[in-house]
């Protein structure tokens, strides 16, 4: 299934990078430009600075003069209003329809082949929107939540909010660690057995005895509560290990520290 950005008439070169930046953030990579005002907005020092990086989404794009064009062989539209059309498709959130759109396409796998479906997304001018026979020739208008007394959202931004609500009814990206120390850990620090959380249990209840923090004979609901809290916690090996470290000095003769006067 292709998945495509159309903008028509855009008039902001800096809005087209960064629909390219936004785009790749999100994993997508056909843009399709209609009739816009600057016939070399793609190769603008605006454009490639507002970019940051997103080059090859740039050099794919397309500059078309007519919406037809752009919408040859997507099978699914979805125009962006903020206002409802009295006569056009029906206005939904994205969130709302995209999950609905997504499960009516694995009702239909295996019957469409994935070539054969493409969802296109159509921005209008940055100050006029899209205009109303665009608008008809959607499946559904997509309105963004915004504050009722405020609603003028940048251009670029609509796209970054649209893309990433399709990647996320798409299924999103796995998140990674940032660096590879993070996935190090992540690796060889692993969760502590049941095991493992009884023994710490019961190195703890010896040594608050030894303190006197502990009444074996009226314990109460003590030992109860920090298996709770070491349950919720959810211990990984090295946290039990040092656990067990406080432990084993708490039950220790306390150590006085002279201080010179």
């Amino acid at each position: 299934m292709r998945t495509r950005f159309i903008l028509i008439d855009t008039s902001h070169a800096g809005n087209v990078g960064g629909t390219a930046r936004a785009m790749k953030v999100m994993g997508f990579d056909e843009l399709v430009l209609v009739n816009p005002r600057f016939p070399n907005v793609l190769n603008r020092d605006e454009t490639i600075q507002r970019a940051s990086g997103a080059l090859d989404v740039l050099n794919n794009a397309r500059v078309v003069s007519r919406l037809d064009e752009a919408l040859e062989g997507m099978t699914h539209l979805c125009a962006t209003a903020m206002v409802p059309r009295d006569f056009g498709p029906p206005t939904r959130t994205p969130r709302e329809h995209m999950a609905a759109l997504v499960q009516d396409l694995k009702v239909h796998d295996g019957v469409l082949a994935p070539e054969h479906l493409g969802v296109a997304f159509l921005f209008g001018s940055e100050r006029f929107g899209m205009k109303n026979e665009d608008v008809y020739r959607c499946h559904v208008a997509l309105t963004i939540p915004s504050n009722p007394s405020f609603g003028s959202l940048n251009l670029a931004s609509a796209v970054q909010l649209l893309a990433y609500e399709w990647r996320v009814a798409l299924g999103g990206f796995a998140a990674t660690p940032e660096h590879p120390a993070a996935a190090h850990t992540e690796q060889t620090d692993s969760m502590a057995d049941a095991q493992a959380v009884a023994g710490l249990l019961k190195h703890w209840e010896t040594s608050l005895i030894k303190i006197g923090f502990l009444d074996p004979l009226a314990p109460k609901k003590l030992m109860p509560r920090l298996q709770q809290l070491f349950n919720r916690a959810q211990l990984t090996r090295e946290e039990v290990h040092i656990l067990r470290g406080v432990a084993k000095h708490m039950g220790e003769p306390a150590r006085v520290k002279e201080i010179d006067s």
